[in-house]
């Protein structure tokens, strides 16, 4: 029972891993934990300088040759080591006789060596001959911090007398001496043998004796010659923190360039013009091997020693090898160069930078300024600090040393309705919603102020408030404050309410009059006395209430007005006395639906007639003024 249970549980795990691996090719390897890829620029999150492999950075890329041999067809070039040896047919044609330029960035097999052969050349009689100038231009195809630069030669090829080495680091634009070598440094290139190399002077290329820094052939290895482009520098253990040292090994284009062939001890046309015994038999029977070609013409065939017109030498340059090792440039930002979209050689760079050679901070990564990686700083770029508010930014220099090198991004083109060098606060019009964070969309409402009840459009950042006109108030400035009233201006649209105040009348100073005066209203009688009284205390009823008000410029007058009109209640004139009214000195308004009182016709003159005692009180009623029915009871 227990094998048959066993056999199951295989059975349906098998099952489960086929179904997995079916449906998902990955499936299956998901079941496993799998590490975290190890990557050389950081360390456990933290960033740190990186540097792609040692290369040999000539390997595979193209070169181009001023001179192959067989380009023109069957062509024969002899080898020079000494006035005899081989000689090598030259056809481009025949795959076994073709020698190109390719050969010399192919896989370097000690095996089975592969050689470059230029075209035959005439050989120069001396120095004051013109160069050959032959050239091999190696183009690397992307930026590389070298570190030598080697030729290995043909075995058995003659040893170059004079080499130049230049480099190119805008690929091909331009060129900069790198080495020379030569023999007479001083006569050839114009530059002392071995010069001292000093830190004003670290990137000035030095001449060096060739023969004295060429190894010699051994077995099938031809002679090998290497520049390396730090020695003798005196920044070269500080490397790092040498700009100067750092554009002096960065490279996108090596150039050799031939300008003379080793010479031998005598010259060949020496000897025939001085008829020396030593011109080898050889020399008569057959074209001279090793590198010279001879076309002899004999005016004797009998002499022992026979004076021939001036043969027409030639020799040629034979390369097998030609390496550059350094590494691709990334200025301490990746570990490797890749493909990129256009087959181009490119960095895979980290710390958030960018460019073909690392060289740059990537979109939206200015906050501070970029930098070479190196041991003690990894230079990282960082990003902008924008709130979420912009999606450029640039840097500047002048905040930058302000923050103490620590920030130096400037956002550009703020959105939602944001402004400031980090999008941190609202622009014009706008102010900040305190219920929401400062990354949100909305952060920013607009101030909305009123337009004729604000002084502007802007409104406080924090609180919204708008800047109101005198007399008005509101978060948006929409309201009147208290104790003012609205107006048709547009400049002054809340005006102050007026302010009513009792004023008492003034005190009469005038003479009391007499007391037998019926015209008087203090004539007391006897049974008027009440009437009098009461009479009285209506004469000394308060003025109208007067407005109190602040002159406004065009605050509409028609409006004001009529606020005033509605606000007094009519007025409740005193009665003049009979006398004062006589003399036309106090002019009094009827109350309406009051009739005009008739004037005695008497002059002023006359004397009043007398009035019977018996009859006194009937004739003080008949000389005293009708009252009007709402005053009178």
């Amino acid at each position: 029972m227990k094998w048959y249970m066993l056999v199951s549980i295989v059975w349906w795990v098998t099952f489960l891993l086929v179904v997995l691996t079916v449906a998902s090719p990955d499936g299956y390897l998901k079941l496993f934990p799998v590490q975290s890829q190890f990557d050389p620029c950081y360390d456990e999150d933290r960033p740190r300088r990186c540097v792609p492999d040692f290369v040999n950075a000539a390997f595979g890329m193209p070169i181009v040759a001023s001179s192959t041999c067989g380009l023109r067809g069957l062509e024969e070039v002899c080898d020079s080591q000494e006035l005899r040896g081989p000689c090598h047919q030259c056809d481009d044609t025949i795959p076994r006789k073709r020698y190109p330029a390719s050969a010399l960035t192919d896989v370097n097999n000690s095996n089975n060596v592969t050689c470059w052969r230029s075209e035959a050349i005439p050989t120069p009689m001396g120095l004051n001959e013109p160069p050959d100038n032959v050239t091999l231009t190696l183009s690397l195809g992307k930026k590389y911090e070298l570190t030598y630069v080697s030729l290995t030669f043909c075995p058995g090829a003659v040893k170059p007398d004079s080499i130049a080495i230049y480099k190119s680091a805008d690929f091909g634009k331009s060129w900069q001496p790198f080495q020379f070598y030569s023999s007479q440094c001083r006569k050839v290139y114009g530059r002392p043998n071995r010069a001292t190399i000093t830190k004003a002077n670290e990137q000035e290329a030095r001449c060096t004796d060739a023969h004295r820094h060429m190894g010699e052939s051994t077995g099938i290895q031809g002679s090998r010659i290497a520049f390396s482009t730090l020695e003798g520098r005196p920044s070269a253990s500080d490397f790092d923190s040498s700009p100067v040292l750092q554009d002096w090994v960065t490279a996108t284009d090596i150039r050799i360039v031939f300008h003379r062939l080793q010479m031998p001890q005598e010259s060949i046309e020496d000897l025939f013009l001085l008829g020396s015994p030593q011109v080898p038999p050889s020399f008569r029977q057959r074209k001279a091997s090793f590198g010279y070609n001879g076309i002899e013409n004999y005016e004797s065939t009998d002499s022992t020693i026979a004076v021939p017109t001036v043969p027409t030498l030639t020799h040629h340059y034979a390369v097998s090898d030609f390496a550059v090792g350094g590494r691709c440039k990334c200025n301490g930002h990746a570990s490797r160069c890749v493909l990129g979209r256009d087959d181009d050689l490119v960095c895979d760079c980290k710390h958030h930078t960018a460019g073909r050679d690392c060289e740059r901070c990537k979109p939206f990564h200015f906050d501070r300024p970029w930098g070479r990686a190196n041991a003690r700083e990894s230079n990282e770029c960082k990003v902008c600090n924008c709130n979420g508010h912009a999606r450029r930014c640039r840097f500047n220099m002048e905040l930058f040393k302000m923050s103490g090198r620590i920030s130096g991004g400037v956002c550009l083109n703020c959105r939602h309705a944001t402004t400031g060098r980090h999008c941190h606060y609202c622009r014009e019009g706008y102010y900040r919603d305190a219920t929401k964070p400062i990354m949100h969309r909305k952060v920013c409402k607009p101030c909305d102020c009123h337009p004729i009840g604000s002084s502007g459009k802007t409104c406080n950042h924090t609180t919204g408030q708008c800047p109101c006109k005198d007399g008005v108030t509101g978060l948006t400035c929409n309201r009147c404050a208290r104790g003012y009233q609205q107006s048709r201006s547009h400049i002054a649209p809340c005006i102050k309410i007026p302010r009513v105040i009792s004023i008492v009348h003034p005190q009469n100073t005038a003479p009391d009059p007499q007391r037998h005066d019926p015209d008087s209203p203090s004539y007391r009688t006897d049974a008027g006395r009440g009437k009098v009284r009461k009479m009285q205390n209506r004469h000394q009823t308060t003025k109208s209430k007067q407005v109190l008000q602040k002159r406004l410029r065009n605050n509409g007058e028609s409006n004001s007005k009529g606020h005033e009109a509605r606000q007094r209640k009519p007025e409740k004139q005193p009665k003049p006395q009979p006398e004062q009214q006589r003399r036309g000195k106090v002019h009094t308004k009827r109350p309406k639906g009051v009739q005009k009182k008739p004037q005695s016709k008497q002059p002023a003159s006359a004397v009043p007639e007398k009035i019977n005692p018996r009859n006194a009180r009937r004739g003080s009623e008949r000389s005293r003024m009708p009252l009007p029915k709402n005053q009178s009871e």
